[in-house]
């Protein structure tokens, strides 16, 4: 056992905490207390941070070095509290201290941390970074003997492994060689994961699975009477409602749950709705959004049991205990096997117990999709990740910390440094000479062939860039017609479409730019869609192309079972004997199937194109990066044949062509050839909204543009133009080719097509998975969202529902704030039967005061002055119109002489009178801002 090889002393400590080892523990400890590099790859909740620990704390525990010796390296701030609160139940046995160090460390811990090092300090990727470059913090570092990395499959496939993989190799320039101990959970290519953190060093990877047991159930509930109701008290679909009311009872119905959805927005909107729906449901929601304060509340509030259920994204998938849950639900597709595997694995969060899950597919496309994740979790068929190789912004932030850690250093051993790092072994010297001379040209260093100095700007370059976690400024969409928030833009976006005038489409709805100040973009509604374009709503986890197949070969297996004359309940036993489903989930994927038979159907060995209006839908189960790869190509072969920009839209199962015919799509596969794509997707990427996009990014990373600096106000087409040839640009494009694009798995694609392995088909007309995809991809384009009629409808209301404060300018004792609609047609002071009564804001106490201080004969300050006037004409506005002139006064930033104007136009309806007023508020909005104060 185990057990057995650890020192006395540490045997009796370890039985107060495990009765008998568990798999990764009999498994890991050998190897990791002879001193060996170790991978330990197991599914969360089965033991493997004490895994590592135990044995390192044995040997520990015999030389007792000097501090900092165990150096523990953690993802996320989140899994940092949660390791520092298990660590001190071993500090206090085993007589060592311990510390946390992130980005939320106070100026006064920090420098505790200096004077009084601990034995084991915790940090995040990004602190080890600045821990580096410290004076004092270097000769601590000196002391590592052991370095443990968690969660590695978080890191393997983004910048930030990358960062922290040459951070490693920097480490061992001050420390020498250490023992290095890595943990993941189950991933699709050990091996792979082993090769990027050792770096090629010997090693053993250690597999203990098999022991986690996983129980999983697809849900997609039919509407009752019961969510006709909900949808209509909350504004809701009925299949939303149905959703909502399902989630609504297995909150109630278990002790503990989480509830993961893709997106901020969505954990906001259906926290929202539960609080409608039952205000005393005790539940909170945890993203990266909120404040470190509101995150840790939340946490400790679930342990100790005061709330039952919190909704969250990703930031809480990690294995952070966060006290015993008995559910996870995903709200929706979670779009990717591993994804989901990390998430589940939250629940039962120990060996013995099973992880219970729950996904509540949404319509359509989401229900197969989601029995398919659900199917290969339970296998454990987990994608690989794609590893980011040279990443060139990544190099820059390491030379810059390399040259700050000593006064002078040669750019041989920066190069050599970096090398030894698992991404960058197949780096030329070349292309770091080339980063090097960049860097040289924005001012960040000086170098000749001898060595590399770094210049003053450095020291705010590196500190400023720590984080290759994108830093992306968003700005605030305000509808003017109500007055409320519709969503948010990225920098990316705003850069390219922040004038006045500018249309895009968010949430499904066109707007029209009216004006963007102080953060917040002003905005109208627009009844056409065809001059809008989609705004950028976020990165959604890519569906892998493995998962799309298997939509495909799912939709296939129905359509014949159909064709047979197979009975409903048998088709449902047939797809429940394969998937993890609920006799509802297969009801909806059989009816769709069924509306579909009379068009063909989209599966895994067909390709299949429908034409509607100016739209060519091509139905394509390829996956996300593959089918972005093919209609980018596509169009660019297009565009460069007719002339004209060539519109497309893509998602894991279809490619949508605006102005383009079946037979121009098929010509272009038919007359070029696979090795055609990578080339032709270099050239046009360039001009591409996901070029200026990533572009912004990786300059930001490599401190050409500054943190923080304001989109609206850049001509960053000037700046691509200006860094056209530069590291910047080539670093661009490996980063879509590697994060955004799937080259390699098109060209496959790509051939089968052209040898026939993969069949064209034609549809008659538009099917029901055409129009699924017509509706959510390219928003509803068959009709607009919301008329004209409907946005004055909406505007009027928004003007009726202002508050207005009522003030006697007759006689000054009348003063009272009603809301428009309450405002008689023709007012009078309940004082003295006046009508001179002004219209102002609600917020404006002092107009009585100011009105009886004349009245009185009393000295006015010029500011009164200013005001009485503005109250006199409201008056006159008021005594002439009544309540049309109330309504007019509700405008933002409509004063009276506006709302005369408006009002001497006569309007005779309402709706014409609501059209002047949003006028005048867009005029407003346009202009406001260059008026003189």
């Amino acid at each position: 056992m185990a057990f057995k090889s650890l020192t006395p002393e540490m045997q009796e400590i370890v039985k107060k905490r495990f009765d008998t080892p568990t798999l990764s523990q009999e498994a890991g400890i050998p190897p990791i207390l002879a001193g060996k590099n170790v991978l330990l790859m197991a599914p969360t909740g089965t033991g493997k941070t004490e895994t590592v620990l135990i044995p390192i704390f044995n040997n520990w525990a015999r030389e007792r070095p000097k501090p900092i010796s165990i150096l523990y390296i953690t993802p996320l701030k989140a899994l940092n509290r949660d390791l520092y609160e298990r660590m001190l139940w071993w500090a206090k046995n085993l007589d060592f201290s311990v510390s946390v160090r992130h980005g939320d460390t106070t100026q006064r811990e920090r420098k505790l941390q200096l004077e009084h090092p601990d034995d084991l300090l915790v940090v995040t990727c990004e602190q080890l970074e600045a821990m580096l470059v410290g004076l004092r913090m270097k000769e601590l570092l000196k002391n590592v003997k052991y370095v443990v990395v968690d969660e590695v499959h978080e890191l393997v496939d983004s910048k930030r492994g990358v960062q922290l993989s040459v951070a490693l190799e920097r480490l061992r320039e001050l420390c020498g060689n250490f023992q290095l101990v890595a943990l993941s959970a189950t991933v699709g290519s050990p091996k792979e994961v082993a090769n990027f953190i050792f770096g090629g060093r010997p090693h053993e990877l250690i597999e203990a699975a098999g022991q986690k047991q996983l129980s999983v159930l697809v849900e997609s509930p039919f509407p009752n009477a019961e969510d006709r109701l909900l949808a209509e008290k909350l504004f809701i679909g009925d299949s939303v409602a149905a959703r909502l009311r399902t989630i609504y009872e297995l909150l109630k119905s278990h002790a503990a749950v989480l509830t993961f959805t893709n997106t901020r927005e969505a954990a906001e909107t259906l926290s929202s709705r539960l609080h409608i729906l039952d205000k005393d449901l005790l539940h909170e929601v945890h993203h990266s959004s909120l404040s470190r304060e509101m995150r840790v509340k939340t946490e400790q509030d679930f342990k100790e049991q005061k709330i039952k259920s919190i909704i969250c994204t990703s930031s809480l998938q990690l294995g952070i205990d966060i006290g015993a849950i008995d559910l996870v639900i995903q709200y929706l597709s979670p779009r990717e096997v591993t994804q989901f595997v990390q998430r589940l694995g939250r629940a039962g969060h120990s060996v013995t117990k099973t992880s219970k899950g729950v996904i509540i597919a949404g319509d359509g496309d989401d229900i197969f999709e989601s029995s398919v994740i659900a199917r290969k979790a339970l296998v454990g068929e987990l994608e690989r990740p794609s590893i980011h190789s040279n990443s060139l912004d990544v190099m820059a932030h390491q030379i810059i910390g390399l040259a700050m850690s000593t006064y002078e250093v040669p750019p041989k051993t920066v190069y050599e440094i970096i090398k030894r790092a698992a991404p960058y072994r197949e780096l030329t010297f070349a292309q770091f000479e080339g980063v090097l001379k960049f860097l040289e040209s924005i001012q960040l260093l000086w170098s000749d062939k001898d060595k590399i100095v770094r210049r003053r700007r450095a020291f705010e370059y590196y500190f400023g860039t720590m984080s290759t976690i994108p830093d992306n400024k968003t700005y605030r969409i305000i509808d003017t017609t109500t007055n409320t928030p519709v969503g948010s833009l990225d920098e990316a976006f705003m850069a390219e479409h922040s004038e006045s005038g500018s249309s895009f489409i968010v949430r499904g709805r066109p707007w029209r730019v009216v004006s963007v100040e102080n953060g917040k973009v002003y905005v109208e509604p627009l009844g056409d869609l065809t001059s809008a374009v989609p705004a950028w709503e976020g990165e959604l986890i890519p569906v892998p192309y493995s998962v799309a197949q298997e939509v495909g070969s799912l939709r296939r297996t129905i359509a014949d079972l159909l064709r047979k004359g197979k009975k409903q309940p048998d088709i449902v036993a047939h797809i429940k004997n394969r998937y993890p489903v609920s006799n509802q989930a297969a009801g909806h994927m059989i009816s769709l199937i069924k509306r579909q038979l009379d068009c063909p159907v989209p599966d895994d060995k067909s390709v299949v194109f429908e034409h509607f209006g100016e739209y060519t839908v091509v139905h394509a189960c390829f996956g996300s990066l593959v089918n972005e790869t093919l209609a980018r190509f596509i169009s660019a072969m297009l565009t460069a044949e007719q002339g004209r920009t060539i519109a497309s839209k893509t998602d894991p199962y279809r490619i949508i062509f605006r102005d383009v015919l079946p037979s121009d799509i098929k010509a272009i596969i038919g007359k070029y050839k696979s090795a055609d794509i990578e080339p032709a997707l270099t050239a046009a990427l360039s001009n591409s909204s996901l070029f200026k996009h990533r572009f912004i990014r990786v300059a930001k990373r490599f401190g050409a543009i500054v943190k923080g600096a304001d989109f609206s106000k850049i001509n960053v087409e000037r700046i691509i133009k200006a860094y056209e040839n530069s590291p910047i640009t080539d670093e661009t494009l490996r980063e879509i080719f590697t994060e955004k694009l799937d080259v390699e798995e098109a060209v496959k694609v790509f051939n089968e097509l052209h040898n026939g392995r993969i069949k064209f088909v034609d549809s008659p007309k538009l099917s029901p998975l055409g129009e699924l995809g017509l509706k959510y991809e390219l928003h509803d384009v068959a009709k607009p969202d919301r008329p004209e009629a409907e946005i004055m409808k909406v505007f009027g209301k928004r003007l009726l529902n202002t508050k207005l404060r009522l003030v006697c300018v007759n006689c000054g004792k009348y003063d009272i704030v009603l809301p428009v609609s309450d405002i008689p047609d023709e007012p009078r002071c309940s004082k003295c039967a006046s009508k001179l009564l002004a219209a102002v804001s609600p917020f404006a106490t002092e107009t009585k005061a100011i009105v009886q201080k004349r009245l009185k004969g009393s000295d006015l300050t010029g500011d009164e002055l200013k005001k009485l006037m503005r109250i006199r004409h409201s008056a006159d506005v008021m005594i002439v119109y009544g309540k049309r002139g109330a309504i007019c006064l509700a405008g933002r930033g409509v004063g009276p002489q506006t709302a005369a104007r408006i009002l001497a136009k006569m309007p005779k309806t309402d709706d014409e009178l609501y059209k002047a007023i949003l006028k005048a508020e867009k005029e407003f909005l346009r202009t406001h801002k260059f008026w003189a104060d």
